[in-house]
């Protein structure tokens, strides 16, 4: 049985469960998202504990396992807390601006980069340091998507190391040509 699906999952004072065949959603104070859940897999919900269970020991039953416990979890934390992900723009003349739900980036192209949020995601410069973009929203795996469609404009490149890059990221430098002697 899988560690990680056999935990239950205890759901907090003002988040909402319900199971209505096999969709699940979650309501909490920044919203709600909805869930379908595989064959195979079943939730029991029982005073304010979830238990994620599964009908067989097949290979793709069990893989599920595991998996829709964390997206339950991940959906409840998102709508309690939220999630964010920050993005550094580091380049002569890189830059971003957030006009509501436009981003439009300046990253060394002949044209500016215009994209645009999905719903549920919110953007904005951070205050202190003007080169990082901070995205946030309630859903963990659209806001990583969007944070990782916005880092594939510009990779960072391991010689100046210019380009977009998560705040918390690790870019190994290469040393350059040396000239001739």
């Amino acid at each position: 049985m899988s560690r990680i699906g056999r935990k239950p999952v205890q759901i907090p004072k003002g988040v909402s469960l319900e199971l209505q065949g096999n969709m699940i959603t979650v309501k909490g104070t920044k919203g709600s998202l909805v869930l379908e859940i595989p064959e195979g897999v079943s939730v029991k919900l029982e005073d304010g504990v979830a238990n994620v269970e599964r009908s067989s020991d097949e290979k793709s039953v069990k893989s599920l396992h595991g998996l829709i416990r964390m997206l339950i979890s991940n959906m409840i934390s998102g709508v309690t807390n939220g999630f964010e992900k920050k993005l550094e723009i580091i380049g002569v003349g890189y830059r971003a601006q957030v006009n509501g739900s436009n981003l439009n980036l300046a990253l060394g192209f002949s044209h500016p980069v215009e994209m645009k949020a999905p719903a549920g995601i919110s953007m904005e410069m951070d205050k202190v340091a003007k080169n990082v973009l901070i995205i946030r929203g309630m859903d963990k795996q659209l806001v990583g998507q969007f944070a990782a469609n916005i880092r594939k404009l510009r990779k960072p490149e391991p010689y100046k190391g210019k380009g977009i890059r998560y705040v918390d990221e690790y870019v190994a430098r290469k040393a350059g040509k040396t000239a001739k002697k």
